[in-house]
């Protein structure tokens, strides 16, 4: 198998893990679930909550019309997997670590539009807190999407620059 072929299996298998983890996982809350039921599974730390957010990360844009958040999160999502494909395109082949951080982005962003096509809003149930203080709830996809973002920073953050070695091939002429 070439590379091409490798490098896009890879991305291939990553992304539609993610997004069948994420719908099945969905689907099992939908129906063996009510809307707003809570299953504490770690006691003062964890519960299933089965919650549907119209609105964005942490709720945004949940209260306006749902016709503009179906067109707004319909072309945004459209851009974004457009700009993770160009990133995924232009990486250097061998940067695994890279290649997987898009996929997982892409996958989880796949897998909310998914719902915000089927449903109009996203299912969330995974419910993380402390005392009465709660973490948004969120899902499969949601938490793809947020460790890929984060590697993604730390790759952009640590990248190693190549030197220009422009400079030390055409050295200034001394006077």
């Amino acid at each position: 198998m070439n590379e091409a072929m490798r490098r896009y299996g890879v991305l291939g298998v990553v992304v539609l893990t993610i997004i069948v983890v994420d719908q099945v996982t969905k689907a099992l809350i939908d129906g063996s679930m009510y809307l707003h039921e809570s299953i504490s599974i770690i006691p003062g730390y964890f519960n299933l909550t089965y919650i549907r957010n119209p609105g964005a990360a942490f709720g945004i844009m949940g209260t306006t019309s749902s016709g503009f958040r179906l067109v707004f999160f319909f072309l945004t999502s459209i851009l974004a997997m457009g700009l993770l494909i160009t990133i995924f395109l232009r990486m250097d082949p061998r940067d695994w670590w890279g290649q997987l951080t898009i996929a997982s982005i892409f996958g989880g962003a796949i897998g909310n539009f998914i719902d915000r096509l089927q449903y109009g809003e996203v299912i969330d149930f995974l419910d993380f807190y402390i005392n009465g203080y709660h973490w948004p709830a969120f899902n499969v996809a949601d938490s793809a999407i947020s460790v890929g973002v984060v590697s993604l920073l730390l790759l952009f953050a640590f990248e190693k620059r190549k030197p220009d070695l422009s400079a030390q091939e055409n050295p200034p002429l001394s006077e």
